[in-house]
């Protein structure tokens, strides 16, 4: 099994520096054990126009059999002989893709401390597979890798056997991607698409496979024509962490939609010029809320559900009073540029230890998310589609059961004191809904009977007589009688 990695050097910067990237030495061959055989990484060429790296994986057929317990299917002989006999040794799958975190782990998440602008810059690159399984053919190579960037995509079939032409071409292809991109992105790319392409997995798909999709899908597979057909193939055709992981890249496509990356996501109407009814911005206001609610709870643990790109955490961190700021979003890009918002790595050490950005769906229980004084819910939930909301809502309040929830949303009666909206229409074109005051006020107060809170609204904006405040605010706080029984469970997640 074989990958090879090119890149062409210039006056500036020699291709050798492929070596920074790899975090391999082109003077050095080494080698390194996997769970199923032995990984080989050495430069066949290495000179300043032109420097060429080569993946080489060696395939134990007999330690592949023993790590899948290494029973025939149906016990045929034909089937137990095929464990042995098959083409795994030769052609890429999953198996290389394991072997290329493993081995290009730092290249695959865009590190290089010895030369960090070379990892954010894109480079001349030519990758050659020369034995790629496409069950799919040509054409689906194409589809999967010409929406991602390369200005050439080579599929070149395979003869069965290039000496009886009659047989036709097999299902391998010999693929060659050129281009300038990002040696990460690339990476990324094959770790997903070698073993969809292939079609199958040489391990069982667990429900982690969807983070692991997430994250190497950063940046591409969230607006890929063929997202459906890759996230189905790569989590094995199984339905249910499909849908999680559709999911989910929804909420990413949608928190990216926002072309600016200063701005929070929010309301498409003119929220952020000052005038004689709102001389502060709405998006101030909102925090400022926000904020005063927290204070008046008592808080100091705080988790930001649906951070974004991190306004309300830097706000957070200027109150001593916040020992612990948690900012989670779905979106990996969002959460990139929080942390360069916060700058957290220039960040002091005391500093630092008291905020963490974490990746993660609201639609699904989060064990991190147990234990904490509150949690805010800001501009969060009519991004959601209606019937997903209870999924969040037992995220939460059923599960993670933070002793004071804010949740603020749109008033949707406020709409009309827009001019620059359209009637009609709803403040962004990513909101799935916007409530009324009595739409929001019957859903919260069902929301807190059920899980044992109480519930207050509070008015964020000019509180117009007639239509009410631009934005509503729920202020959840967990009944006495079920904050002891929750006390436990806070003392064991901080202990963890």
């Amino acid at each position: 099994m074989f990958l090879t990695i090119s890149t062409y050097g210039t006056p500036e910067r020699p291709a050798t520096e492929l070596g920074f990237l790899l975090h391999k030495h082109p003077e050095k061959a080494q080698t390194f054990s996997t769970s199923h055989g032995t990984a080989h990484v050495l430069y066949p060429e290495a000179t300043a126009e032109r420097c060429t790296a080569a993946l080489l994986l060696e395939v134990d057929p007999v330690a592949l059999v023993r790590r899948g317990k290494g029973k025939g299917r149906g016990g045929a002989p034909d089937a137990a002989l095929a464990q042995y006999v098959n083409d795994r040794p030769y052609a890429a799958s999953s198996l290389l893709s394991v072997a290329m975190s493993t081995v290009f782990k730092s290249a695959l998440r865009g590190v290089c401390e010895a030369r960090p602008e070379l990892a954010a810059e894109p480079m001349p690159l030519r990758i050659e597979v020369p034995a790629l399984p496409a069950r799919g053919g040509p054409d689906l190579v194409q589809k999967l890798f010409g929406p991602l960037g390369w200005s050439s995509v080579v599929a070149e079939p395979v003869a069965l056997d290039e000496q009886f032409p009659e047989w036709g071409d097999s299902r391998y292809v010999r693929l060659v991607l050129e281009g300038e991109l990002r040696l990460a992105d690339a990476l990324r790319q094959l770790y997903v698409l070698l073993p969809v392409l292939d079609d199958a997995k040489h391990y069982w798909v667990a429900p982690d496979e969807v983070d692991k999709l997430l994250r190497a899908g950063e940046g591409w597979l969230a607006e890929h024509p063929e997202q459906k057909l890759i996230t189905s193939r790569y989590l094995s055709h199984r339905w249910g962490l499909t849908r999680q992981a559709m999911e989910a890249l929804e909420l990413v496509r949608l928190a990216e939609a926002d072309d600016s990356e200063v701005e929070e996501i929010d309301n498409a109407v003119d929220e952020t010029t000052d005038t004689e009814d709102t001389p502060v911005p709405l998006a101030v206001q909102r925090r400022e809320a926000i904020l005063e609610a927290l204070r008046a709870a008592g808080a100091g643990r705080v988790l930001d559900l649906g951070c974004g790109q991190g306004q309300l955490v830097h706000e957070l961190l200027k109150d001593v009073r916040f020992t612990e700021v948690v900012g989670v979003d779905v979106s990996m890009r969002a959460l990139n540029i929080a942390a360069r918002r916060l700058r957290i790595e220039r960040m002091g050490e005391r500093q630092s230890g008291r905020v963490k950005l974490m990746q993660g769906s609201l639609a699904y229980t989060d064990k991190r998310l147990k234990g904490y004084d509150a949690a805010v819910l800001s501009e969060v939930i009519e991004h959601l589609d209606l019937p997903r909301l209870p999924a969040l809502e037992y995220a939460v309040f059923g599960t993670a059961r933070p002793g004071t929830v804010l949740v603020t949303t749109p008033n949707v009666e406020y709409n009309v004191r827009w001019e620059t909206l359209p009637a009609g229409h709803v403040r962004h074109g990513d909101h799935r809904f916007e409530w009324t005051r009595e739409e929001f006020r019957t859903w919260a107060g069902a929301v807190a009977e059920r899980h044992g809170y109480g519930v207050e609204f509070v008015a964020v904006g000019p509180d117009d007589p007639e239509v009410g405040p631009p934005t509503q605010m729920a202020v959840f706080t967990m009944a006495a009688k079920n904050a002891k029984n929750d006390e436990t469970d806070k003392k064991e997640a901080k202990a963890a």
